[in-house]
């Protein structure tokens, strides 16, 4: 990950506030690295991110759906140390509406990335 992509940079710095307990404002940058993003790669980064602060199962899905469909699109080398947190993800929002095999699903595409997972 390039951590000098102004995008990244957005994400890192709204991940610091969110840390902070600033959730509106880390949902901002987070918006903000969406709104501002140039190519599939900086896309799926954002939608994943965007993903993470959302309190409902269906729109964190609907947004990690887009972040694995912009992850798609770019090289897998570009994006292989970030499938393992997309594939949880998704296998979180999943597992929270209920859809317990597409859960495994994602934890299992995690797990063959080395990043285990136990549904609850």
């Amino acid at each position: 990950m390039n951590l000098n992509n102004p995008i990244i940079r957005l994400c890192i710095q709204g991940t610091q506030l969110e840390y902070a307990g600033r959730l509106t404002d880390a949902r901002n940058l987070y918006q903000q690295a969406w709104d501002s993003a140039r190519d599939n790669y900086e896309l799926c980064i954002a939608a994943h991110y965007l993903a993470h602060l959302e309190k409902e199962p269906q729109t964190a899905l609907h947004w990690n759906r887009i972040a694995l469909e912009h992850a798609r699109s770019v090289p897998v080398e570009i994006v292989r140390d970030f499938l393992p947190s997309l594939y949880l993800s998704l296998g979180k929002s999943h597992e929270q509406l209920g859809q317990t095999q597409e859960a495994q699903h994602f934890y299992t595409l995690s797990s063959s990335l080395g990043v285990e997972h136990k549904m609850e």
